[in-house]
């Protein structure tokens, strides 16, 4: 009885396997495409009509093939399967990212140092004059601090020259300075600067909130100046009273680059740009506006952000 039992169920189990086999061989071969390069939705539109499965079973980081695009597949193109065969895919996560320093105010040499540091190359290095930077001195940067860009991408930079010489006149910084000052500067540079009053704003009546052009900006005998400056007349509002603000670097083993950039609804301001020692206490004062916040850069990376 145990001998035929052990018959019939042999015979069942052979029976199911060819039947399975012969299932699976009356299904259609089908020829692999080409998957690479292709995005995973574009992946899926080829070979869903050959009833071929899509699985991602990895992803990489590579510069030359789009993020959620295809690097690598198994079974390769031209391989013929049988419908209902999975493709496993590995998918590409782009060029690696890294976050641009701010290198804002530092020499053109330390500043290619923070670069190289974040995994970044030095680009191309124009000058122009300024009034408000020593020669030398980074006065911009793209791409801007803060950007995720490619590992190994390159930073172009505008550097100082210095004071312009005889002849070239350059648009001052006048943020927080007095009407009188523009009206001052104007009256010797034979312009008649256009101004515009805040009356909201909490600074005392005449302080310079905003000025067109920027700072630094090549002037014509026909350039058209803009200021807004503040309206209120009185005493200043108690969110407008210049404050004490007081960052402390906690200890360690090397100086850091420290920038402290005041943002408020007329723009951004740097309250300060300087090497410091461990343990080191700053202390500025700032008059804001309503909605202030301050950013604190350390070796070029934002570390942290208070609100005013």
């Amino acid at each position: 009885m145990l001998a035929a039992t052990a018959v019939v169920g042999a015979f069942g189990y052979f029976a199911l396997n060819w039947a399975m086999e012969g299932a699976i061989h009356n299904r259609r071969t089908q020829t692999i495409p080409d998957l690479k390069g292709r995005s995973l939705s574009a992946a899926l539109d080829l070979l869903a009509p050959l009833n071929v499965g899509l699985r991602m079973t990895g992803t990489e980081f590579n510069a030359a093939v789009p993020i959620s695009s295809v690097l690598r597949q198994d079974p390769s193109a031209g391989t013929v399967v049988r419908e209902g065969k999975i493709v496993r895919v590995v998918v590409s996560e782009g060029g690696q990212t890294v976050v641009a320093p701010s290198v804002i105010g530092l020499p053109q040499r330390n500043a290619e140092m923070m670069l190289r540091q974040s995994q970044l190359l030095l680009g191309e290095v124009s000058e122009t004059y300024s009034l408000k930077s020593e020669k030398g001195l980074v006065l911009s940067q793209d791409p801007k601090s803060e950007t995720s860009v490619e590992k190994n991408a390159t930073v172009n930079l505008v550097v100082s020259g210095g004071p312009p010489p005889s002849g070239v006149s350059l648009m001052p910084d006048f943020s927080r300075k007095k009407l009188d000052e523009v009206q001052s500067w104007a009256a010797g540079s034979g312009l008649t600067p256009s101004v515009q009053m805040d009356p909201s704003s909490p600074f005392p009546y005449g302080t310079v909130l905003a000025q067109t052009p920027i700072p630094d900006t090549v002037l014509a005998n026909d350039s058209v100046v803009t200021v807004t400056v503040s309206g209120r007349r009185g005493a200043a509002a108690a969110d407008g009273a210049a404050k004490n603000f007081h960052y402390e670097l906690s200890q360690g083993s090397s100086d850091s680059q420290v920038r402290i950039v005041l943002i408020d609804k007329y723009g951004e301001r740097e309250l300060f740009n300087g090497l410091r020692k461990p343990g080191s206490k700053i202390d500025v004062p700032v008059q804001t506006a309503g909605g202030a916040h301050v950013k604190i850069y350390l070796n070029g990376i934002l570390v942290e952000e208070q609100d005013l």
